[in-house]
């Protein structure tokens, strides 16, 4: 009898363990609130969610680019900066929106100005245009923390009912809970209003005695873009404009001015190849320009 009863105990303590690994495999699975991060590990973070859970990743080795590398868009260069100068002081300052033609330098600047001020309490958090419907969790994970958080969403686009649309609008401006001051929103974008706009809305644009009244589809779109405060467009650069950068870039890798002089013809065909003629495809020249020197 006794042997029987301890049989049985054993059984059910094995039934038990088994049991506890199957409920910890669940609560892995399950999601949860995300837990805030060791932040003083970095001054910049991902945002990723995987299987339901989401958490902030440090980012060891950031972008090391500066503002002094980022030429021919000064006075873009100023306006974020001034702004970006407020919102570190405690000083009011607006979530800004930064669209115009690809390449020019709108991320590069989010990056450069982390660096510029992270020593002074600056902060980055980079969030997939995926991932948008976690702002409310992440604003309420940094409230109250005495750095300042720029959340940061790069080439930012939607499409038609788009729940992400919805949530930024709300963290933006029109929720009933307030964001706190220690949060701005930096957005970059290829579109001006951040979603597509086709002729057919434009035909829907109504004219009543002399004014001017958009469709309500237009002005659905319209009405994101406007909860940005602050405004930088960027255009193409000129062929002078784009030589200036090259050669900045190259000197950067360490090339010649001799050799920088020789290389215009060289850097304007790469141009021509790329179809652009953007910072971007700029850097890459003289990547591969100094690669091949060296």
């Amino acid at each position: 009898m006794q042997t029987d009863t301890t049989n049985a105990m054993s059984e059910f303590e094995h039934l038990m363990a088994r049991a506890e690994r199957l409920v910890d495999r669940l609560e892995r699975l399950l999601p949860g609130d995300a837990q805030p991060p060791d932040w003083s590990a970095a001054n910049a973070f991902l945002w990723r969610r995987r299987h339901g859970r989401a958490r902030l990743i440090p980012v060891t080795r950031p972008h090391e680019i500066r503002l002094d590398d980022l030429r021919d868009i000064d006075d873009q260069k100023a306006r974020i900066e001034q702004n970006t100068r407020q919102f570190v002081e405690g000083r009011s300052a607006n979530n800004v929106l930064l669209t115009g033609a690809r390449g020019t330098g709108k991320s590069s600047l989010v990056k450069a100005l982390l660096n510029a001020y992270a020593d002074r309490g600056l902060r980055l958090i980079e969030v997939d245009k995926t991932d948008l419907m976690d702002l409310p969790e992440i604003v309420e994970m940094v409230a109250g923390r005495p750095e300042r958080f720029i959340l940061f969403c790069d080439d930012l686009s939607f499409e038609e009912a788009e729940p992400a649309y919805k949530a930024l609008k709300s963290v933006l401006d029109g929720s009933v809970a307030a964001v706190p001051d220690n949060v701005l929103i930096y957005a970059t974008s290829n579109r001006r209003h951040l979603m597509p706009e086709y002729h057919d809305e434009n035909l829907q644009t109504r004219h009543i005695d002399g004014e001017i009244h958009p469709a309500e589809a237009v002005e659905e779109k319209i009405s994101l873009s406007e909860r940005f405060g602050l405004w930088i467009s960027f255009y193409p650069f000129s062929q002078e404009e784009y030589l200036t950068i090259v050669a900045h870039w190259l000197e950067a890798f360490g090339v010649g001015r001799e050799a920088i002089a020789g290389a215009r013809s060289e850097a304007l065909q790469w141009a021509l190849m790329r179809g652009s003629r953007s910072g971007r495809v700029a850097w890459q020249f003289a990547r591969d320009h100094a690669g091949r020197l060296a």
